[in-house]
């Protein structure tokens, strides 16, 4: 089941991802990073050092020097600037130097918000990445963006910031609860829309068998996300390109996270955002009314929604313009040529998105736009 794969960086030598059944090979790969020699701090959240901090402090105890533990609350509410000063305050009292390291034990907000501590305590030092959700495994543990959130604007403030080390144990993906996998299958199914058809059409041959659990079907899913992440990445590490493409339905999705004061997990925002997406693809032309509904109906048979209830159309579109990915005042939106295939539009008109955005508000006056677009 062991997998490795490699993300280069230009000018540096880059880092792996350990693909593995469980924990047992992480000292091995902490070794390659002359981990014996250094301090480091576990930083986790509430719920996931119930799950694995003992664990993994025990682990790590017989490889570094020193290891201590920084725990914060858990939720997208704690994702902020306070946390990252108290985790500040607590690597200043525990004397970690440059080069010391960090471990990120958790999902996406604690990738992100350990990461961005990394970037900027005493002007960065190294970080490494051990995903437990699904979402982080595919998708914010690879590729250096950190943040925080300022203000209920997700992620308005961070730093490009790479993780020496990415190690993931598929085995934590069985105990997730069933909202979660689902939230991450939203990443992974993006995936194959913006880069590879041939993903997308094994996600719909092996629904029942990733469903399931199968431990083979994970593996192949789960290295197939990573190789397609990390090769974007690789080709644009600061998303001046083609890296863009894995925005595709987050410019919707992050405004109707906004809006529903996270209450709605990321994976899900994505989902209805990618839905509204190819509705844009579908009106100029690019796919077919066909290809649209099995992109809905694969996000449905995953667990994940196609319609967003109780929001406003106009404040949905509102909310858009305040994301980060404005460009001298146009959004930077991401379309589908063909399933496979993205590219980034300037051009979106506030018409266009409003109607993208219309087709998944689910009350009676939108389903009668939706009737009279597809007619």
């Amino acid at each position: 089941m062991n997998r490795k794969l490699h993300v280069k960086q230009e000018g540096k030598s880059g880092y792996d991802i350990w693909l593995e059944p469980d924990f047992d090979r992480l000292p091995a790969a902490l070794a390659e990073l002359s981990a014996q020699k250094r301090k480091i701090c576990i930083v986790t959240d509430t719920h996931v050092a119930e799950l694995y901090e003992k664990e993994i402090k025990q682990i790590l105890s017989g490889c570094c020097t020193k290891v201590s533990v920084f725990v914060f609350p858990a939720g997208e509410e704690h994702k902020t600037l306070d946390t990252v000063r108290s985790l500040y305050e607590h690597l200043i009292r525990e004397q970690y130097d440059r080069k010391d390291l960090l471990a990120a034990l958790g999902g996406g907000v604690v990738g992100d918000l350990t990461g961005f501590a990394a970037a900027t305590y005493l002007r960065g030092i190294d970080f490494i990445q051990i995903p437990t959700t699904l979402l982080s495994q595919v998708d914010s543990s690879i590729g250096g963006k950190t943040g925080v959130d300022f203000d209920a604007y997700k992620n308005m403030v961070g730093a490009f910031h790479m993780p020496r080390l990415v190690y993931m144990n598929l085995s934590v993906l069985k105990s997730l609860p069933k909202h979660q996998f689902s939230s991450g299958m939203a990443e992974i199914i993006k995936h194959g829309l913006i880069q590879d058809q041939n993903y997308w059409q094994w996600l719909q041959e092996n629904q029942e068998a990733v469903l399931e659990g199968d431990v083979e079907a994970l593996l192949s899913m789960v290295g197939e996300s990573c190789r397609i992440k990390g090769h974007v990445v690789e080709e644009d590490p600061t998303e001046q390109g083609i890296r863009a493409w894995l925005n595709y339905g987050h410019t919707i999705g992050h405004a109707v996270e906004k809006l529903k004061d996270f209450q709605m997990s990321h994976g899900e925002c994505v989902a209805v955002g990618c839905v509204a997406a190819a509705q844009l693809s579908f009106r100029r032309g690019f796919l077919t009314a066909d290809m649209c509904g099995k992109i809905e109906r694969t996000f449905a048979e995953y667990g994940l929604p196609v319609r967003v209830e109780g929001l406003c159309p106009k404040e949905i579109l509102k909310t858009t313009k305040l994301d980060k990915k404005m460009e001298a005042g146009a959004i930077k939106f991401v379309l589908l040529r063909r399933i496979g295939e993205a590219y980034v539009a300037k051009d979106v008109s506030d018409e266009e998105l409003l109607m993208g955005i219309q087709y998944i508000c689910k009350d009676k006056e939108m389903e009668n736009v939706r009737q009279e677009n597809a007619r």
